[in-house]
């Protein structure tokens, strides 16, 4: 079980539904914004990107029990955010070098917990990119990483929400069927390290266990699992932790994203509810970029609405409350 201060505790309310669901909204996209942007023939600006950001907060967060945001791009956005949805804001640079092994962390050079904190953040979000199998020393240098980082949060008395993304350092494509063999370990696995007392993690926001392209009943070509292996694989998720933890939407459609909760819930895992993104968002980037601000947030108020209020009940009727997970020291 967690154990949270009571600052913490307080946080991690203002985070979540009454129920104790995070149902949190995620837009600290800022490469992936780019692309998309560039995509479109837009020019990726700060100012365009800042007032994309602006859009999605001010229509959507009234629907979301909290937003997920930068600090480079996503602060002006967080000022406008509805006046009961927390904020969790990033800590982590986008991206990483590619030009150098074990795609290792970095923060952002301009911020600490401390100046997040005084920005309002109510929690702070870590990306780490972890291969379970990969090179023993590149490992352990992560572990410290994030056994600092744990320790920062704590001493500011802000939870700790640290997204886990899998890879394998030997492949190079995370969508293809060779790496949906190996997933199912190396998301569950990295799970289990990362709820390590020493690490201070309040929240793990994580992967769902296969890419469901290659489960049987989804996928529409090749086959990796069988439905029954998948739902073992859920299960396994949920035991490989006593930690809150979330599932990101990896921008796959709203549909898709909402259809994997159900079954997630069909398998027995406990998760606490959804860091959703791009299945919410991504597609009011067309108007955006072609036709300016009214027709975004007719598209934000019409389709981003639906996809946020639908997700909202699939949360409801599938996660468990963080409460049952918890208890306050202190």
């Amino acid at each position: 079980m967690l154990q949270l201060t009571k600052g913490k505790k307080a946080a991690m309310d203002r985070l979540s539904t009454q129920e104790g669901f995070i149902s949190a909204l995620a837009i600290d996209q800022r490469g992936a914004m780019k692309k998309m942007m560039n995509a479109l023939d837009m020019e990726a600006t700060a100012q365009n990107i800042e007032e994309f950001k602006v859009l999605v907060s001010e229509e959507l967060t009234a629907y979301s029990s909290s937003i997920l945001l930068d600090p480079e791009f996503g602060l002006p956005a967080a000022k406008v955010r509805d006046s009961k949805a927390g904020l969790l804001l990033a800590y982590e640079k986008t991206g990483y070098d590619a030009s150098t092994p074990g795609r290792m962390p970095d923060l952002l050079e301009d911020w600490s917990v401390l100046r997040l904190k005084e920005q309002g953040a109510d929690a702070i979000k870590f990306l780490l990119y972890y291969d379970i199998d990969e090179d023993p020393a590149i490992n352990h240098k992560k572990h410290v990483f994030i056994e600092r980082l744990g320790s920062e949060c704590l001493a500011e008395d802000l939870p700790f929400y640290l997204e886990l993304l899998s890879y394998d350092a030997t492949m190079a494509d995370n969508t293809s069927a060779a790496f949906a063999k190996v997933k199912p370990r190396k998301v569950n696995e990295m799970m289990k390290e990362f709820s390590k007392p020493q690490y201070k993690v309040d929240v793990l926001k994580v992967e769902v266990p296969v890419n469901m392209n290659y489960v049987e009943g989804f996928g529409k070509g090749q086959i990796v699992h069988t439905r029954a292996e998948a739902l073992q694989f859920f299960k396994e998720q949920s035991e490989a932790t006593s930690l809150p933890f979330i599932f990101l939407s990896a921008g796959v459609s709203a549909q898709s994203f909402q259809d994997t909760l159900v079954f997630a819930k069909e398998a027995g895992s406990t998760f606490n509810g959804v860091l959703c993104g791009r299945a919410t968002w991504k597609d009011a980037v067309a108007p955006f970029a072609k036709e300016g601000e009214d027709q975004t947030r007719n598209w934000l108020l019409s389709q981003g609405r639906e996809n946020i209020e639908s997700l909202n009940r699939v949360v409801h009727q599938t996660a468990s409350s963080w409460h049952d997970k918890v208890e306050v020291v202190g």
